[in-house]
């Protein structure tokens, strides 16, 4: 389905990643219906409430299906797997590319600027759970993005986690609009890959 003029929407697509110690799916797509279809199967709860808040915020429909052996490592891989469906789904149309969003969560307040720029990197600032912390930037680097998360107030980690997830969802929705035209002065890059030797 193409959106106005012909320009891409967030394509359906599923992703596995399965190693000797993870096995992991994730389903994701715009979403088609009035509410998200949200279906999160990870062990530890506070990214899993995370990343179904980011999923019902950013109004996409997603299935994440994660376990393994150590908490680490199967957080780590589900973030892979999300970070390729991400950008499998966005491919390559022209994208509004930056959006930005600062959300409360009772004594927590976060911003999150994010720009899909196919440049991964991640800088937080702030004392957001370790392993949520850890969740966002292997998102980051396997989606591509530049992500810049700022706790601008709060403690608690549960409340840092959900306003954070919200401020990334909202950001996702303004960055990834369709764009007519091209957001770089140096143009799109022309890329030649092919066997050597």
């Amino acid at each position: 389905m193409k959106g106005r003029r012909g320009v891409r929407p967030l394509a359906p697509v599923r992703v596995t990643r399965t190693t000797a110690e993870t096995n992991v799916s994730v389903s994701f797509r715009a979403s088609i219906g009035e509410a998200p279809r949200v279906e999160i199967a990870l062990d530890e709860p506070l990214v899993a409430h995370a990343v179904a808040t980011f999923a019902t915020w950013a109004r996409v429909d997603l299935k994440l299906r994660a376990k393994g052996d150590l908490d680490h490592h199967v957080v780590e891989d589900a973030a892979l797997a999300l970070g390729r469906a991400i950008r499998t789904s966005l491919g390559e149309a022209p994208r509004h590319r930056i959006g930005d969003a600062i959300v409360p969560m009772d004594d927590a307040l976060v911003q999150v600027v994010l720009d899909l720029s196919h440049r991964p990197h991640y800088q937080s600032s702030g004392s957001l759970p370790p392993l949520f912390d850890h969740f966002l930037r292997t998102l980051a680097t396997e989606a591509q993005w530049t992500l810049h998360v700022r706790v601008l107030s709060g403690q608690e980690g549960h409340h840092l986690a959900e306003a954070t997830a919200k401020a990334l969802a909202l950001a996702f929705l303004a960055a990834a609009k369709p764009y007519v035209g091209l957001r770089s002065r140096k143009g799109a890059p022309d890329w030649t890959v092919e066997p050597a030797w």
